[in-house]
């Protein structure tokens, strides 16, 4: 069988998100996929403001837990980072070829050593990091057309029903939460598309 698409639907405000950029991109490794990515911004695939301040206390609980499991460092970031210059910067960082470099060290700074990556001076550090220009980044981060991306992503993700990161899509199947990345996998397996 031929390879079939993996939607990723992804904003890196979420804490789930950053458990899940520790085991999603070997997805790519282990079966024959073509990455479908789909970052968001904004509130977008997040809880509400309002439900947002009740969730997060527990969240926090719940993340704190998954990240001791996984042996990794769990430091928030400040509660105003604004994730949308992020999410605009991960379509260059695709185009260049280190998109997951750039989504690891992304969501390692943000929640391992709690920094605002909405913070551009962050933001352009994390990108030279993994190989791209500081003009370049700071351009995308603002690039209306990269903004309209994140923007036609989530009306895709609610077109289909979607509302919450991270998601993954295969064909008709949709995993939500880091915690169903098991889920994927075995149903990639049964699609027969594990690498040999």
């Amino acid at each position: 069988m031929e390879s079939v698409q993996l939607e990723i639907f992804f904003n890196f405000r979420s804490p789930y998100c950053y458990l899940a950029s520790k085991r999603m991109f070997n997805l790519l490794d282990d079966f024959r996929v073509e990455l479908a990515w789909r970052p968001l911004g904004g509130w977008n695939g997040r809880s509400p403001p309002e439900r947002a301040k009740f969730k997060v206390p527990l969240a926090r609980q719940d993340v704190g837990r998954f990240a001791r499991r996984m042996g990794i460092p769990y430091v928030p970031p400040p509660k105003t980072t604004e994730p949308t210059s992020a999410g605009a910067v991960s379509l260059l960082a695709q185009e260049r070829g280190v998109l997951r470099e750039y989504v690891i060290e992304v969501m390692r700074t943000e929640w391992a050593d709690g920094r605002d990556i909405g913070d551009l001076d962050v933001l352009g550090a994390v990108a030279e990091r993994v190989g791209l220009e500081r003009a370049a980044t700071l351009a995308a981060a603002k690039d209306p057309a990269r903004l309209a991306v994140l923007t036609a992503n989530w009306a895709r993700a609610q077109e289909r029903n979607i509302f919450g990161v991270p998601t993954f899509v295969v064909g008709d199947e949709i995993f939500w939460g880091q915690d169903r990345l098991d889920f994927v996998r075995e149903h990639l397996t049964e699609l027969r598309l594990a690498r040999l």
